[in-house]
């Protein structure tokens, strides 16, 4: 039987820990803001060491997509939600229902979609149990995964971002380092490879590095040394905390842009530590947009074109930068600067 107990978070509007014996389910679910709209996250399923580092990741994931639909100018809140547990072995049929009941006790507060560990099928089975859900199989009703427009907007953000600091948005010849070649990584590392960027790729598996060095030419690298490569791109799209105050010094790239959640590991201090190095940083929550985007557009809106949304992630990312560069501040403080505007305006 489903247990549900509520968190007292400061900044939270709720958070809740469910567990569900019968099924092995140990989740939570952060809803950060329903100001501008119901909160819109997807499901990660990771095997987090305790309740307490899943709490933490939850949170700061939850905060990110406030700011990501409130800067991408969408009517929804910031929601994220977590499973603890391996996807490869802890994941059935029974705990995905059980994910199901336990959204549907928020009564439409939080829509869940997906994130690392979680497959379009397996929103199938939670969408069983709840109607809160986003991102469905075709057969299922819903828009499929999102993944493609993610990396469509990330690569949206790069050109953005080359046009800023090297003066043209063509990536032909530019070096781009992608970390982790997961569904987003895998779709970018595409993308890149037509508009003919030359790249080098590291991830856990090192299956998907072989496959991705005949696919695209690549060059495979261990994931400890992908961000020493001297690059015009590096593209952290693996999970967060990848800019430290041990890998800032070690960066050999004039710019920072990928589709990881959290890159900063101190969000205080490192940003400014990486824009002491002269280094471009586009704030992750706008880069990685297009996949919110995707589910907003097509399962609130019920609108087909998806492309004009996504093309304004490029001129975000040339808003935020041309103004982080005049009021001399990193582009993420920039960035939050401008999502808490449009919050208090709204």
């Amino acid at each position: 039987m489903l247990q549900v107990e509520a968190l007292k978070i400061k900044g939270f509007e709720s958070v809740v820990v469910g567990r569900d014996s019968s099924s092995n389910l140990h989740a939570i679910i952060a809803v950060h803001s329903t100001k501008l709209g119901p909160s819109l996250g997807g499901i990660r399923m990771w095997p987090y060491t305790n309740e307490k580092e899943a709490l933490q990741d939850v949170l700061r994931l939850a905060a990110a997509m406030t700011k990501k639909s409130a800067i991408s100018g969408l009517q929804m809140g910031g929601g994220k939600a977590v499973i603890i547990g391996d996807p490869g072995t802890d994941k059935t049929r029974l705990l995905l229902r059980s994910m199901g009941e336990f959204i549907d006790s928020l009564h439409g507060k939080y829509i869940a979609a997906k994130d690392s560990g979680i497959l379009p099928e397996d929103l199938d089975i939670v969408a069983e149990t709840t109607n809160h859900v986003t991102g469905t199989t075709d057969k299922h009703g819903g828009s499929g995964d999102p993944s493609l427009a993610t990396a469509k907007g990330i690569l949206a953000g790069m050109q953005a971002a080359c046009k800023f600091v090297l003066g043209a948005n063509n990536l032909q010849d530019r070096v781009v380092a992608i970390q982790g070649v997961g569904q987003v990584g895998w779709n970018l590392g595409n993308l890149l490879t037509q508009q003919g960027a030359k790249l080098f790729v590291a991830d856990l598996q090192p299956l998907r590095v072989k496959q991705v060095e005949r696919s695209w030419k690549a060059t495979g690298v261990p994931l400890s040394k992908i961000h020493q490569i001297q690059a015009d791109i590096f593209a952290p799209c693996a999970l967060g905390g990848i800019l430290n105050a041990h890998t800032i010094p070690q960066l050999r790239a004039k710019i920072v842009a990928g589709g990881a959640n959290n890159q900063f590991l101190d969000e205080e201090q490192d940003p400014y530590c990486l824009m002491k190095r002269n280094i471009c940083h586009v704030p992750d929550y706008i880069l990685n947009a297009g996949g919110l985007i995707h589910l907003y557009v097509k399962e609130i809106l019920h609108q087909r074109r998806l492309a004009p949304w996504i093309s304004n992630i490029g001129r975000t990312v040339e808003q935020v930068l041309s103004a982080s560069c005049e009021k001399q501040l990193p582009p993420l403080i920039m960035a939050d600067q401008m999502a808490k505007q449009k919050l208090e305006f709204s």
